[in-house]
């Protein structure tokens, strides 16, 4: 069995696991990771606020194909940045035929933040994306794959398609990638392509074919990846209940306690000797971010660990510092709370919320919160009865989703988790009457202990600190 690092950093929210927390990870000889989701949105508004410390243009220009970079910074580069009070220019929708310029603005992001992540040393360096957010993956996996790429985790689904596909990237093949699509006919497919010699205008470079880590829950969803994706699956991330993001729903009727949790139970957890008798590895995941864990997966013949929470409030995440600040401070107190919420997502996996005041994870604050569908990552396609391709979310306004063929009931509850995470990084939208778009904080239940990773004396502490902790070493601060 090949040599893999036993810490892998989990790829985040909307940003939260960017370049920067990925590159201190790597530096360490670990796997960092940077989140794809949503990556064209955060390059086009990092350029709009006038990219300060100019790591974005720094990383265009390094992208090989001058011309793209130049229509991106064209279109959206603010020198000094857009005034605060006025709204980000979007991003256009993505659809099953995206325009050319989304296509190029999506291959440049990914490329930009695993460059960043991979600059000036020769650690290993991955990326994440979600298989429910399916029309971004193919721009998203060639981008970082001219980046050169260690590693593709992927979860939220059952990627079966995404190892053919590297291999075929790898090789300058066209790719396609099928549609999930509610109200299809029987024997209508639809499907997302992309042609990396379109892309370059020529034949494309040969690239590396990354390892493919697949995020599962199960030992049946791993067995079938292993015998049945269209290319060689490298391992698996086995993520149990308790780690941050969406969580796979309870097997079985969905029962709720009384705080209106999802109820776990014996049948949920994943069966390891299962897992492990695939033979590829596997990290475990999920309340592994504390001393000892380490050593204890690996005697329970995991590769190792992937640790996400604690590495989301150190100082190189990209969470903006004041709800750091405030997270830390709450866990010091013994005063933070996680809650499982069942319908917050429009995916309808259940979702880890922190609750914290100011937040969307107040009631109030949802109330007031107009219902707007605007970045339409987490929409849903269906097939409309004229035969074309539609989109709707349970998040946009009621009416709206009403009229495309949905109850009311799917909207009760849920809330704008695209807006929310981007806000959660400082780049929230500005709303009529200058009012951003408010946080929706997400981590496991371990945010409870981040304070334990505080050297003595600091209020802050760094992703050394944690790779420290994990590993039992001392911290150097």
């Amino acid at each position: 069995m090949m040599s893999h690092p036993k810490i892998i950093q989990g790829g985040m929210g909307v940003g939260v696991s960017g370049w920067a927390l990925a590159l201190a990870v790597s530096l360490r000889g670990e796997l960092g990771v940077v989140s794809g989701t949503a990556i064209e949105t955060v390059l086009a508004r990092r350029l709009q606020l006038g990219d300060r410390d100019g790591a974005m243009r720094r990383a265009c220009k390094n992208f090989p194909f001058p011309k793209v970079s130049e229509r991106v910074i064209a279109q959206y580069f603010i020198a000094g940045g857009k005034p605060v009070d006025k709204p980000f220019t979007p991003v256009p929708f993505f659809s099953e035929q995206p325009p050319h310029s989304l296509t190029e603005l999506t291959v440049l992001a990914n490329f930009a933040e695993v460059f960043l992540a991979k600059e000036g040393h020769d650690g290993v360096v991955g990326i994440n994306l979600l298989e429910k957010i399916q029309m971004p993956t193919l721009p998203s996996l060639f981008g970082a794959m001219l980046a050169d790429v260690d590693y593709v985790l992927m979860g939220a689904g059952i990627p079966r398609a995404i190892p053919g596909i590297l291999d075929d990237l790898a090789s300058g093949r066209p790719v396609k990638l099928k549609l999930d699509v509610e109200d299809v006919e029987p024997g209508r497919e639809f499907a997302c392509s992309f042609d990396p010699q379109a892309f370059c205008g020529g034949p494309p470079p040969a690239l590396k074919r990354p390892k493919f880590i697949a995020i599962v829950s199960s030992s049946t969803l791993a067995i079938t990846l292993a015998r049945k994706s269209t290319g060689r699956v490298d391992g698996f991330v086995v993520e149990g209940s308790s780690a941050g993001g969406h969580n796979a729903p309870p097997r079985g009727p969905m029962l709720l306690n009384a705080k209106g949790e999802p109820v776990y139970g014996e049948r949920d957890p994943a069966d390891l000797a299962k897992i492990k008798a695939i033979g590829l590895p596997f990290w475990l995941a999920g309340s592994f971010g504390k001393s000892g864990k380490l050593a204890e997966a690996l005697r329970m013949g995991a590769a190792g660990i992937q640790v996400g929470t604690p590495f989301a409030f150190c100082r190189e995440s990209a969470i903006d510092p004041q709800w750091k600040k405030r997270v830390i401070a709450k866990s010091r107190a013994g005063q933070i709370e996680v809650f499982t919420d069942p319908v917050a997502s429009p995916t309808g996996f259940p979702f880890k919320v922190v609750q914290m005041e100011g937040t969307v994870s107040e009631s109030s604050v949802q109330a007031r919160r107009a219902r707007i569908c605007d970045l339409g990552y987490l929409r849903h396609p269906y097939q409309k009865s004229d035969g074309s391709l539609g989109y709707r979310c349970p998040g946009e306004p009621v009416d709206s989703y009403l009229r495309k063929g949905r109850a009311a009931a799917d909207t009760v509850g849920r809330k704008c988790i695209c807006n929310g995470l981007l806000a959660t990084i400082g780049l929230g939208q500005i709303r009529p009457g200058d009012h951003e778009e408010e946080a929706l904080l997400t981590a496991g239940d371990d945010v409870a202990l981040i304070a334990e990773f505080l050297p003595a004396g600091s209020e802050t502490y760094s992703a050394d600190d944690v790779i420290n902790r994990l590993l039992g070493e001392p911290s150097h601060e």
